[in-house]
């Protein structure tokens, strides 16, 4: 674990939730389905010492929102005047919660309750959250993962590879799980001959494949300059995934739907991944982050992120094995300074926290109603 600098003395107060949807610059055609709008839950912990933490979870479906803010009434009524370290609450809220389980949207909220529990303590200390984390404000290396669904049009798909390319971006993500294996590599090979050969390209399958399919299709993906398979098959499918690692050329990537870092240990012990990304609001918020973090380190397993990339580049910049940044930009639209990208790396702010700090009147703009 990397030394940290001691925690500032903060009570919690209050927590607010406010949903909103935001309409994406891309539709992401994946192979469960398009994804045209987020539905994000905004969280503000709002402490006695008057310093309040921020952070997002993304909802998934709309109807998941109310849910999870009424779990985040049920945190604040269990919080409310406990001082904030988050190790001992999330204990506590666990506790609270083992009957119902930490799962799902439970796990969201805490996750989110718990990464807000972070910021503040950053605030409070008037360092970023990297710093407060032990890590340095270092350049980490992102990919775009705004767009590049699937696609009927190729031609289209291959515009918009290169239009993902702004900002000096080197590698891209792109969506597969056509109908027939040949679509698949005709959309790789499409996207590859306008991009070139020296940006990576990753793909993601979300979990459409049986590991038979998945088999056929990455044995033809390893000769198309893949670098790295994601989720071809089932999340859990520790077993099937390791058949994949070993079999395969191109790296395997899951993590994305770890369920706490007890899940991750499970799939590395199995060999179920040769590369690994948690997700923050999955893998239990910043304190789950860094368990993961730790476990990657131990297992010398690169480890990279999903989603939520404002959080995410502090937490990496403070990954021991850190690999790559997912970017999307979701939550421009609603921040007062969006996360930086130049020459194809996510630069870590300086200001204290996690650097969120919401756009009153876009919040205003885009708030569920």
């Amino acid at each position: 674990m990397l030394n940290q600098p001691p925690m500032p003395a903060l009570t919690a107060r209050a927590i607010r939730a406010t949903p909103v949807e935001i309409p994406l610059n891309f539709v992401l055609g994946t192979s469960q389905g398009a994804v045209r709008q987020a539905p994000l839950l905004l969280i503000d912990l709002e402490t006695e010492e008057g310093v309040t933490g921020r952070t997002y979870l993304f909802c998934y479906l709309r109807a998941a929102a109310p849910a999870i803010v009424s779990l985040l009434g049920e945190v604040e009524a269990l919080t409310k005047g406990e001082r904030v370290v988050p190790g001992d609450l999330w204990t506590k809220l666990v506790r609270r919660f083992t009957l119902i389980g930490v799962q799902g949207i439970v796990r969201m909220a805490l996750a989110g309750f718990d990464t807000a529990c972070w910021d503040a303590l950053s605030i409070a200390a008037k360092l970023p959250l990297a710093r407060m984390l032990g890590g340095s404000l270092r350049p980490i290396p992102a990919y775009n993962s705004c767009g590049l669904g699937l696609m009927d049009d190729l031609g289209l798909l291959a515009a918009e590879a290169e239009m993902l390319l702004t900002g000096g971006f080197r590698a891209l993500k792109l969506r597969l799980g056509y109908p027939i294996l040949a679509r698949d590599i005709a959309a790789v090979r499409a996207v590859r001959n306008r991009i070139g050969d020296q940006v990576h390209l990753m793909v993601d399958y979300n979990q459409a494949l049986s590991v038979d399919e998945a088999m056929a299709r990455g044995r033809a993906l390893d000769s198309e300059n893949i670098y790295w398979l994601e989720e071809p098959i089932r999340h859990d499918d520790y077993a099937g995934a390791a058949a994949l690692a070993r079999a395969l050329k191109v790296p395997i990537q899951i993590g994305e739907n770890f369920s706490l870092p007890a899940a991750m240990a499970i799939a590395i012990e199995q060999g179920a991944a040769d590369y690994v990304m948690p997700d923050l609001e999955r893998i239990g918020g910043v304190t789950g982050w860094r368990q993961a973090a730790e476990l990657a380190a131990i297992n010398r397993v690169q480890m990279s992120s999903h989603l939520f990339p404002e959080v995410s580049a502090h937490l990496l910049a403070a990954t021991p094995t850190c690999h790559f940044l997912e970017y999307v930009d979701w939550a421009n639209v609603l921040v007062q300074k969006p996360l930086v990208i130049a020459d194809g790396q996510a630069i870590v702010p300086q200001r204290p926290g996690n650097g969120l700090v919401w756009n009153k009147d876009a919040v205003e703009r885009y708030r569920m109603r």
